[in-house]
């Protein structure tokens, strides 16, 4: 029960805390003389790495940072759709002699397929939008390079270079390809499926 609560509180509280929360711990994770992963890369006799400062581990960073972040929120929808599966279908499975394999494949993954598709929809747009908070604040004079997105693109030209026709325009820009994604993706789970937003 105790580890069950630990992974919990580890997988839930970066969702329901601030951004820039969030990154000031990631800084504190990552520094190179008071950081817990340089001190265990210490121990285990390996060289202490500035991470924010090598442009290739950004992505990386970037990428496991995010998924961190967002797991908890899409764990909690997932159970939420889960806990709606019929308990007779997952009886009748056992009595059938259904393994747990099966199960998951023959009745939770159809069950939470609806689920699944409206949160693709939804998370679709996010193709272009990536997110600017987050990056904005791991970006230094190192990673720029690597971690020069659209959204802080329009931000460093734009509204700090005192361009607001430019900003205007690509944040315009910026949304209809949002826009068209969100009804190509909407378009295509209603031809494959039966579910969709509208």
């Amino acid at each position: 029960m105790r580890f069950k609560k630990s992974v919990q509180m580890i997988t839930y509280m970066p969702f329901f805390i601030s951004t820039v929360v969030l990154v000031a711990m990631i800084m504190q994770f990552t520094a190179r003389e008071t950081g817990v992963i340089n001190h265990a890369l210490e121990f285990f006799g390996m060289p202490r790495v500035d991470f924010m400062a090598q442009p290739h581990l950004f992505r990386h960073i970037f990428v496991w940072t995010g998924i961190w972040q967002s797991m908890g929120f899409n764990a909690i929808i997932y159970l939420a759709a889960l806990s709606g599966i019929s308990q007779d279908l997952i009886d009748a499975a056992k009595v059938d002699g259904c393994n747990r394999w099966k199960r998951v494949w023959y009745i939770d993954l159809p069950g939470i397929l609806p689920t699944i598709i409206i949160l693709l929809i939804l998370n679709v747009s996010s193709l272009v939008n990536v997110g600017f908070e987050r990056i904005f604040l791991m970006q230094n004079s190192f990673n720029i390079g690597v971690s020069e997105v659209l959204s802080t693109y329009i931000w460093r030209v734009g509204v700090a270079g005192g361009n607001y026709s430019f900003s205007a325009a690509a944040g315009l820009f910026n949304n209809l390809i949002a826009f068209a994604l969100i009804l190509i993706a909407n378009y295509a789970a209603r031809k494959a499926g039966e579910t969709s937003l509208w």
